[in-house]
């Protein structure tokens, strides 16, 4: 299903020109809004959303009704889509792959297409505080072509992208948190983040858009080093502690016991001279 999206997207985007388009990506099983922009529905308003062709939904104030269709593509949506009626905004639970294709909104003064897409597999990584750390977009060479976006955070803010002519990257996002931290490797497009603080924590997704389009997502946890240990590690190092401490007190007794018998054969000594 990627794949056919991948090849989906290749060829459509451009189809809507005149239309706002927007790129939302989400995890499968999580929730996602894809909001229509209106802040309030007006007498007379007909607002409509479409997958691809099918419609799933839409609101007719003419007739003072909301229709939701989940039925369309074999049940696919069914159960899984919700309507405000404040502001015609669709959210769809418990995204799965097939979820994700064109989405399109649009009332007589506005039109916008939304591009989902879906991921499922996470990279885990795990960074000491103040290390730095490479995420690996696994290219050798960035070809012709080729355009490479880094976002982070639930919301997926831009960090990060580049092409074969040049590299952009928007450090200073998020109140600055990534300010000359961030280093964009010119060969690969890996992201590389420098001396990495708690709000560094978070998701990272990476699109590569070409002749091999893929996405990648990065979960990364930093820990500090007093806390870096795991249970396996706090119990061996618990028993090494142990075993200092047992090895400690038995060299200690003997040395005591070494110091005794030298004395007690020392007063021998002594009391064997004083009879002679």
């Amino acid at each position: 299903m990627f794949h056919r999206f991948w090849f989906c997207l290749w060829h459509l985007v451009g189809v809507f020109s005149d239309d706002e388009e927007k790129s939302v990506l989400v995890m499968e099983g999580d929730s996602v809004t894809l909001n229509s922009g209106i802040t309030e529905i007006m007498d007379g308003d007909l607002i409509r959303w479409r997958f691809e062709k099918y419609l799933i939904a839409e609101i007719n104030k003419q007739t003072d009704s909301m229709t939701v269709y989940d039925d369309v593509l074999d049940g696919r949506f069914r159960g899984r889509l919700k309507l405000d009626n404040q502001t015609a905004s669709l959210t769809i639970t418990n995204i799965r792959m097939k979820y994700a294709g064109f989405y399109k909104v649009e009332n007589p003064n506005m039109s916008i297409i939304f591009i989902l897409i879906v991921y499922d597999e996470v990279t885990s990584v795990s960074v000491m505080k103040g290390d730095s750390v490479t995420l690996n977009s696994d290219l050798t060479e960035i070809m012709d072509g080729d355009h490479i976006w880094w976002w982070f955070g639930s919301k997926n803010t831009l960090i990060a992208e580049m092409n074969v002519i040049n590299d952009s990257i928007s450090d200073d996002v998020l109140d600055g948190r990534f300010r000359d931290r961030l280093k964009l490797d010119n060969q690969t497009g890996s992201l590389t983040i420098t001396n990495i603080r708690t709000e560094h924590a978070g998701r990272y997704l990476l699109m590569i858009f070409g002749a091999k389009p893929s996405l990648k997502a990065f979960s990364v946890s930093v820990y500090d080093s007093v806390n870096c240990c795991g249970s396996t590690e706090a119990v061996i190092r618990l028993v090494l502690s142990a075993l200092v401490g047992v090895a400690t007190v038995v060299f200690l007794v003997y040395d005591i016991r070494s110091r005794r018998a030298e004395q007690d054969q020392a007063h021998i000594h002594t009391s064997e001279s004083i009879e002679t």
